[in-house]
């Protein structure tokens, strides 16, 4: 056994521990799967904010705590007989050898190796075709809909992302970025016309179908939005805080400005940043 294997296995024990009923942790034991999914999403988040922080000498210690978040689903599911780690494990690995198969031809760790000559773009589609007979095989009927099995639960911007994906891998998707634009600019022009109304309701129907059609030009410039947004919220909090930071050192009062006084301060900070960032 190896130093990997090992440190799994306590792991696994120590979680184990920590679930005993007679002398485990009363936090750990009253926990069960509905109650440990929003730590999980917050794990996640905390990954990902130390990647785009850069700060990889805290980055393991954030990876073993959404590790621990496995195990602990997994030590709850093997109590009741549901699934085990290795189950979990099994079950990753064999999708993954399946939907390679221009790196794992035959589906196993032995054909490896052999030479493939599938593109970016075929290996793209053929994974999509892979998808859609794992949907067949879980009992979802040929006829159901592309969209079939796109997790409600996901985040807005993700969801959008996926839903446009799975109906472009049928056909249904524009040629041309430029038929993207032109159709965002066509949510545009419909949702100016919803502020004339002054329907709310109207209103966020189109706001919505304007955040689609910006998703889809995303997916089609090969851009995250998720990610392209982040990127956007650190770009204005660094400016925002250079500003009043600005603000302070001249002894004024952010609160007690205009938005003209406002607009200066703030066109300094870009100035002030972009010397050293890009912003």
């Amino acid at each position: 056994m190896n130093k990997a294997d090992t440190a799994m296995q306590e792991l696994l024990k120590v979680m184990a521990l920590l679930r005993d009923k007679d002398k485990g942790c009363p936090w750990d034991i009253k926990q069960d799967f509905q109650s440990i999914a929003p730590h999980t999403l917050e794990e996640v988040y905390e990954v990902i904010d130390c990647i785009e922080r850069e700060d990889y000498q805290h980055l393991p210690e954030e990876l073993g705590d959404l590790l621990f978040q496995v195990v602990f689903y997994t030590q709850m599911a093997s109590e009741v007989g549901m699934f085990s780690f290795e189950d979990v494990c099994k079950a990753i690995t064999r999708k993954l050898l399946t939907r390679h198969p221009h790196v794992f031809p035959d589906a196993s760790i032995d054909s490896f190796g052999r030479q493939s000559d599938l593109s970016p773009e075929q290996v793209e589609a053929r994974w999509e075709e892979i998808k859609q007979q794992e949907r067949l095989q879980k009992g979802q009927k040929a006829e159901s809909s592309l969209l079939e099995d796109v997790p409600q639960a996901l985040p807005a911007l993700l969801r959008a992302r996926k839903l446009q994906g799975r109906a472009a891998s049928g056909g249904f998707d524009w040629d041309q970025t430029d038929d993207v634009v032109a159709k965002l600019k066509e949510e545009v022009a419909e949702l100016e016309a919803a502020l004339q109304e002054d329907d709310r309701k109207h209103i966020e129907e189109e706001f919505g179908d304007m955040l689609f059609s910006m998703v889809n030009l995303a997916r089609h410039l090969k851009l995250n939005p998720e990610s392209s947004l982040r990127a956007a919220n650190s770009k204005f909090s660094a400016r925002f805080r250079c500003m009043e930071k600005l603000i302070e050192e001249d002894r004024q009062d952010l609160q007690s400005m205009n938005l003209q006084e406002m607009e200066k301060y703030w066109q300094k900070a870009k100035h002030k940043l972009s010397g050293s960032v890009s912003v």
